[in-house]
């Protein structure tokens, strides 16, 4: 079985609590105001703006994690997708508190160690080149046509915004990131 039960959970955990999280940048309503305090006016949870915000964060975010374990299959190896419960909460605290700055990992496949460093250059450059696919195809139609629906665009706009966001940020040499991965495996081909 390519995805387990666990595993489809976990995709639905970590796209809804992403769902949430950035709401309220692609919100139609209320952009730039806090849950709480539309519960407490009384207008509830804003539904439209939740599911805009799963249409434009579920691909980027799915795309990037299973990229990187269907990469790790092919190569003969097992590989497990695994939503981040302690960032997600980080990313849904963030949120409530209001903070301008929200940073957190929302999920990473388990694979093992890995001592060939070509497998490790594909595997952790799959996502973030998934990203980059992404990021200059919704840049691509954008440019392409001009006339869209307001809701078309928004989601198209922010289908680039994400992934070319995903795509840098992994792509930076930190050792959490995959683009640490990534120049390790470089370097250690290029000198070994």
């Amino acid at each position: 079985m390519l995805i387990t039960l666990r595993e489809l959970f976990d995709i639905v955990v970590m796209v809804a609590a992403t769902g949430y999280i950035f709401m309220g940048f692609v919100g139609k309503r209320h952009r730039h105001r806090d849950v709480l305090a539309r519960f407490q006016e009384g207008h509830g949870f804003d539904w439209p703006a939740f599911w805009t915000s799963v249409i434009i964060t579920a691909p980027a975010l799915i795309a990037h994690e299973l990229a990187h374990k269907f990469v790790a299959i092919a190569l003969g190896l097992e590989a497990v997708f695994h939503a981040a419960y302690t960032w997600l909460g980080i990313g849904i605290a963030l949120k409530l508190l209001g903070s301008g700055f929200i940073f957190f990992i929302p999920g990473y496949v388990s694979i093992g160690e890995l001592s060939d460093p070509m497998s490790t250059l594909l595997i952790a450059g799959a996502g973030p080149f998934l990203n980059l696919v992404l990021w200059l195809g919704s840049a691509l139609v954008l440019k392409a046509h001009q006339r869209f629906t307001k809701r078309a665009y928004i989601v198209l706009f922010m289908t680039k915004t994400i992934n070319m966001w995903l795509f840098v940020l992994n792509m930076l040499p930190l050792p959490f990131a995959d683009g640490f991965k990534v120049y390790a495996s470089v370097w250690r081909l290029i000198a070994g």
